[in-house]
């Protein structure tokens, strides 16, 4: 899993990498909710722990923020002190998925984090990712852009599924080369040139309309939905 904390007590973060860690997950932390706002805005993440009483801007603003502004659908589980039935009814309604109470155990948190995200995987019946004129029907295979459908590379399947579960988000060039070739990353820059293939299938066909596949220098890329801000 890909875990965001975003939480400011130090002694906790440090715990929280301890345990996970070791078991193979990949974690980051933001010790604001400003900077965990940017963090889930540039990467994607399979789940977040959220910190409820963060200073400044507090877990629920964060939350809400998540959902409304950024349209972010990663699960959120929420960390707090707070015990009420009152305090756990206002968290799940800005936005949590689930809600924990401090202090916690540890094997606890990582079995509710498990299957939030066991919750969020589309099922078999369900797997037909859409952006804007884009819908990329992952069972069978078939891309279509405006109804038209598209002729994609089996590495361009993968890289536009990424770049489809994140939309609009950004996805860093370090989390596609991940997504497509694991721990054996290639030793030219192959990347860029499957980019430019999926680019010339996505946007070359469709001169009249906006380009979809931006490139983010330096970093990464994203697809934007050209028509929505016509």
């Amino acid at each position: 899993m890909r875990i965001l904390i975003i939480e400011d007590n130090p002694d906790i973060v440090a715990n929280l990498y301890e345990y996970f860690e070791p078991l193979g997950h990949q974690l980051d932390n933001a010790r604001t909710g400003h900077a965990g706002l940017t963090r889930v805005a540039e990467q994607r993440f399979d789940v977040i722990v959220l910190d409820g009483m963060l200073p400044g801007l507090d877990g629920l603003e964060v939350c809400r923020r998540l959902r409304e502004e950024l349209h972010c659908k990663t699960p959120v589980l929420m960390l707090t002190a707070r015990d009420t039935v009152n305090d756990k009814v206002t968290g799940l309604r800005a936005g949590a998925d689930d809600y924990l109470v401090k202090p916690y155990s540890l094997i606890e948190l990582e079995a509710r984090l498990d299957a939030l995200v066991r919750r969020a995987t589309p099922s078999m019946a369900d797997q037909v990712l859409r952006f804007g004129e884009l819908e990329f029907d992952t069972g069978i295979f078939e891309v279509k852009r405006a109804g038209q459908r598209l002729e994609i590379t089996p590495i361009g399947y993968k890289l536009l599924a990424a770049l489809l579960r994140a939309a609009p988000r950004l996805v860093t060039r370090e989390e596609l080369e991940q997504e497509v070739w694991k721990d054996a990353l290639p030793l030219s820059d192959a990347l860029r040139s499957h980019i430019h293939t999926l680019r010339q299938a996505l946007d070359k066909s469709f001169p009249a309309s906006p380009p979809m596949l931006l490139t983010v220098p330096g970093i990464g890329y994203r697809l934007v939905d050209g028509d929505a801000s016509q």
